[in-house]
């Protein structure tokens, strides 16, 4: 009988022995066989690596110091001033795309490692994100800008999952921590990030939350009892790049950092950009080509490309020389836009004023106002008629669309008014054609103080000084208001060859002063009249000179039947 349960135990225990062996085998053959699998992928990633192209002339020719930097001078002058101190501030800078605002960054960061008196050290990291690709998770389960928890019950948690403990994520902010946090496009930024961003500028750090989490469970590390009572540092400077306009980055980031214009590039800068890249490169161009291209170019990373294709293009032919020809195929084959880079008028002209503009952040340009005034012989009678001007907008809000009027064409009726009760003319008594030519999309009260001089000159014949330039809201007691994009509208003014500008008293600065234009400030109708109004020594000849023989324009619009269609 002790010989049957002695079999019985030795059957039962060989059983159990196979079975826990052939357990054993199949996981050291799984094991195996996922250590076969990684080490063929670790394999595959070497030979990716191993294997790569030539640098794209784009990051080849992409600024390493400050004077690869072209055209910003006054932007990298600010930039400097507030991150090289030794108390560095949050920044915003605004300008259109390819002008330098990243590498700007970068190598403003370079320089303030090596300044004594900054806190920034060779440690200090340069953190890059676009806000334009940032997605996270309400539930708050991936924020890779703020930071989140990892809780066991999402998959994937590894050892920590299975301990029931919740894994903190750090994110850009805490990775940046001691240096700087580069978020490129932030007016991009979800309204909730930028909420959890402003929090975090001000604690300068992040505070992370979990139903997980319990302060007395001993099985958590001591690393995650401090990230969760104490925060994770966040201690960084943030620059936000963005080519919108200030007014729509949220007034409670742009009141915690230091606002940077960067503007847009001239034509003689695109050429020195131009000519480098082709340095850089090992290429000869022509002077013609380089003249093609700062007629088309308008930042620095459509010069590198151009470059680059036609680089490309003449390789292909066996040569390394640029022609005019490579360029002229690169701008059709584009479909590139000429610059909207106007040039003032050769003569003054009657009913004909340069106006000035703001298109995007800082770049502004010369606008063409024309006008042409008949006589009719029903006083009181006239009308006026406006062409080549956005007449409303419309505006989307929830469940309906509406269309607003454009105050450029309030700006119409506050014109007239001013005219007569100021300038003693009384436009009622005339047919008045006004004219933006191009369909410049006009909306905003600036082009006021130029609307009323050309009228003006076109009921009286008096001719307009051509150099001369103005902005500024006209109100209907002849006053001239404050308007934006100063900085921007005189320097679009000089490039045109205006050698005067006329802006609201309230925008005048002294450092006008150094420019290399007049600029006069005005603080009503008459004194803009006075200084547009052309006084050369041959005004009297020019002004006994018929309209049609100094305005082409004005005797096409002056046809009675044209206007009354």
């Amino acid at each position: 009988m002790p010989d049957v349960f002695f079999l019985i135990q030795f059957f039962f225990a060989v059983v159990i022995g196979l079975y826990f062996f052939t357990l054993l085998k199949k996981q050291q053959g799984s094991k195996s066989a996922s250590q076969k699998e990684a080490k063929k992928e670790m394999n595959s990633l070497r030979e990716m690596r191993e294997r790569s192209l030539t640098i794209p002339l784009s990051e080849y020719t992409r600024p390493d110091s400050l004077e690869d930097i072209v055209g910003q001078e006054e932007g990298l002058k600010a930039l400097r001033a507030a991150l090289c101190s030794s108390n560095p501030q949050h920044v915003l800078i605004y300008g259109p795309p390819g002008v330098g605002k990243t590498a700007a960054a970068r190598v403003v960061l370079e320089e303030a490692k090596k300044s004594k008196i900054s806190p920034f050290n060779i440690k200090s990291k340069f953190v890059e994100i676009d806000a334009t690709t940032l997605r996270f998770d309400e539930r708050s389960i991936a924020d890779p800008l703020i930071g989140s928890v990892h809780d066991p019950i999402y998959q994937g948690a590894g050892e920590f999952g299975k301990e029931g403990i919740p894994q903190p994520k750090p994110g850009a902010v805490t990775k940046a921590h001691g240096g700087v946090l580069f978020l490129d496009e932030i007016g991009e930024l979800h309204s909730i990030q930028m909420n959890k961003l402003l929090k975090v500028l001000e604690d300068r750090k992040v505070f992370l939350e979990s139903s997980y989490y319990n302060s007395e469970d001993k099985n958590i590390s001591e690393y995650i009892h401090e990230i969760f009572q104490n925060g994770l540092p966040a201690d960084f400077r943030l620059i936000g790049a963005t080519t919108k306009d200030s007014s729509d980055i949220p007034p409670a980031l742009r009141s915690r950092c230091v606002e940077i214009y960067f503007k847009p590039l001239s034509q003689e800068e695109i050429g020195i950009i131009a000519n480098r890249a082709c340095k850089k490169t090992d290429f000869n161009i022509e002077e013609k080509a380089i003249e093609e291209i700062k007629k088309y170019a308008t930042n620095g990373r459509e010069t590198v490309n151009m470059i680059q294709i036609s680089g490309g293009l003449a390789l292909t032919q066996d040569r390394r020389k640029i022609t005019l020809e490579d360029i002229q195929w690169v701008v059709e084959s584009g479909n590139y836009s000429p610059r909207p880079d106007k040039k003032v008028g050769s003569d003054p002209s009657i009913g004909y004023v340069n106006g000035l503009a703001v298109f995007g952040p800082q770049m502004g340009a010369i606008i063409e106002i024309e006008a042409s005034a008949i006589k009719i012989p029903i006083s009181g009678s006239g009308r006026i008629i406006t062409t080549g001007i956005i007449e409303d907008e419309e505006m989307n809000l929830p469940g309906k669309t509406l269309k607003r009027r454009s105050t450029a064409l309030d700006s119409v009726d506050n014109v007239l008014t001013v005219i007569r009760k100021f300038l003693e003319v009384d436009p009622r008594n005339y047919d008045i054609h006004l004219n933006f030519p191009g369909g410049v999309p006009i909306d905003g009260p600036s082009a006021g103080v130029a609307i009323a001089t050309v009228i003006y000159s076109a009921i009286t014949e008096k001719l307009i000084d051509n150099k001369v330039a103005m902005t500024g809201e006209l109100s209907i007691r002849g006053n001239v208001k404050p308007v934006g994009g100063i900085s921007a509208k005189i320097d679009a003014a000089k490039k045109a060859g205006c050698t005067r500008v006329l802006i609201p008293k309230d925008n005048y600065q002294d450092r006008f002063k150094q420019l290399n234009i007049e600029v006069i400030p005005v603080e009503n109708i008459n004194q803009i009249i006075d200084l547009a109004l052309y006084n050369g020594d041959d005004q009297n000849k020019r002004g006994n000179e018929s309209i049609s023989n100094k305005v082409p324009f004005v005797a096409a619009l002056g046809n009675e039947n044209f206007l009354k269609k």
